[in-house]
């Protein structure tokens, strides 16, 4: 089914002078982000509770931890490793969400994805005393699918197809629907609700490496996917029509497109949580410094996700005690909240 939207053709259909944007500026953007991500990493094991030294740090990475400062830092690197792994990809499939519906606010979160993912794992552990790392992701993803699939098929009903505004507000009830249902099962399990209230809210500080070896197997799956749908999502920014006389075989590049994208939100949901708008802001940000192209879209996005919640996670250990630390997202909340508003402004997204 067609995908339409309000906005001008010539602002959502990749134009010449993105496709034609030099190798040389996207290749400095992508090495750009990578030192940045690099510094992020470093500071992000660098703060805590216990001040940490250079040394601390290149002997800590070295394998030692001989120092209270050097076992402090081995402890920050699962840390670490997961922010940089949960924001790449919730990036990766925000922006792969967005070229699927042809929706300017798609997101995980946004759209139900995640809280569908937080639902299944729910059921799991309240009805079915599923709590091993397995059975969750595989109830996320699950959970997910079906939060996506539910989600499009409500936002394709009546006049005009699946447009951004039905998306998004069937996403909207959608996800205030399956967050009340996660409330009503979690609140009278007094033996879950504090673990649960924590996860939540979307956070990678309990992040270990038995999951983390769990999760990568299927978080590089899932971008393995995307990314090999690029070149098929270049062709559904032309229209479902324009992309069919090229030869791209839509329904295929869709179907193939959004399971990489659930893959993806539904794993990093169960072995993180919740957390939004990383999906929403990212990709926005990418486009405007390496074009639409989704050959270097999407392994932008990645990098510049996982940048962004590694820097929201030593965010909130610089301004909170490590007892109180604020959770990524609430960070990546007050941050997305407002860029939220300023794009639907933008865009002028409407029911047509």
């Amino acid at each position: 089914m067609t995908v339409t939207t309000a906005v001008s053709p010539q602002r959502e259909k990749p134009g010449a002078a993105d496709l034609r944007r030099p190798v040389a500026v996207r290749t400095a953007w992508l090495l750009g982000g990578l030192v940045l991500l690099v510094v992020l990493g470093v500071l992000s094991v660098s703060f805590g509770v216990r001040e940490v030294t250079i040394d601390d740090i290149v002997a800590a990475l070295s394998g030692q931890d001989d120092t209270i400062a050097q076992a402090a830092i081995v402890k920050r690197i699962p840390r670490t490793v997961l922010a940089i792994l949960v924001g790449a990809a919730l990036a990766l499939s925000g922006a792969t969400m967005q070229a699927v519906t042809r929706n300017p606010v798609a997101d995980p979160g946004i759209l139900g994805v995640s809280n569908g993912a937080a639902l299944a794992i729910v059921v799991g552990m309240a009805f079915l005393g599923l709590t091993d790392p397995y059975s969750q992701m595989t109830l996320a993803i699950l959970g997910a699918a079906v939060a996506a699939g539910f989600v499009y098929t409500v936002g394709s009903l009546g006049r005009g197809g699946a447009t951004p505004l039905k998306l998004a507000l069937a996403g909207a009830a959608t996800s205030a629907a399956f967050a009340s249902l996660v409330s009503a099962i979690m609140l009278p399990r007094v033996d879950l609700l504090q673990s649960f209230q924590s996860w939540q809210i979307g956070g990678v500080g309990g992040a270990e490496w038995p999951r983390i070896a769990i999760a990568a197997p299927v978080l590089a799956l899932g971008a393995l996917i995307c990314i090999a749908s690029s070149r098929g999502m270049n062709s559904l920014a032309l229209g479902d029509d324009m992309a069919a006389g090229l030869g791209e075989n839509v329904f295929r590049t869709r179907l193939v497109s959004a399971v990489g994208a659930v893959v993806l939100a539904g794993a990093a949901t169960a072995i993180a949580g919740p957390i939004g708008f990383v999906g929403l802001v990212v990709p926005h940000v990418c486009r405007m410094l390496v074009g639409t192209d989704h050959r270097w879209l999407l392994p932008f996005s990645a990098l510049a996700g996982a940048a962004l919640l590694t820097a929201s996670d030593v965010i909130g250990r610089v301004i909170a005690p490590s007892s109180e630390e604020i959770q990524v997202g609430i960070i990546t909340a007050v941050i997305g909240a407002p860029f939220f508003i300023w794009i639907v402004r933008r865009q002028k997204v409407r029911e047509l």
